[in-house]
């Protein structure tokens, strides 16, 4: 079955853990630290095949790839970074969501995170 091709479809991956070297404070790009990354995916997903959209283990790999590779002082460049590797697998929109859970603990905070959407308009 082939899908109307005019509706993008969107794919959701939520807690996504991975390893970096991200911060601005003394030592943080030294020491590796945990980050969660939630996605969402559009896609332009033709016929009933996986050749037809993203797979999603290329996105939590592609994600993990994107923190554990680089290293930035703001999170939100990071959010940036994993927003345009999204890109690069063919996607048509991302927005992506990077947690830094020690940054949280440490305010003694639920959350801190840094939101980038790539691909709107």
């Amino acid at each position: 079955m082939k899908k109307d091709e005019s509706l993008p479809t969107l794919v959701s991956i939520e807690g996504i853990p991975a390893s970096g070297r991200h911060g601005a404070n003394p030592g943080e790009q030294l020491e590796a630290q945990e980050f969660v990354v939630d996605v969402d995916v559009w896609i332009e997903a033709g016929e009933d095949t996986l050749e037809q959209t993203i797979d999603y283990r290329d996105i939590v790999s592609t994600v993990k790839e994107a923190v554990g590779t680089n290293s930035f002082v703001l999170l939100e460049t990071l959010a940036e970074v994993v927003a345009d590797s999204m890109m690069a697998l063919g996607a048509t929109q991302v927005s992506v969501v990077v947690h830094k859970p020690a940054a949280a603990a440490s305010l003694g905070v639920d959350d801190v995170s840094a939101t980038a959407t790539v691909g709107v308009g």
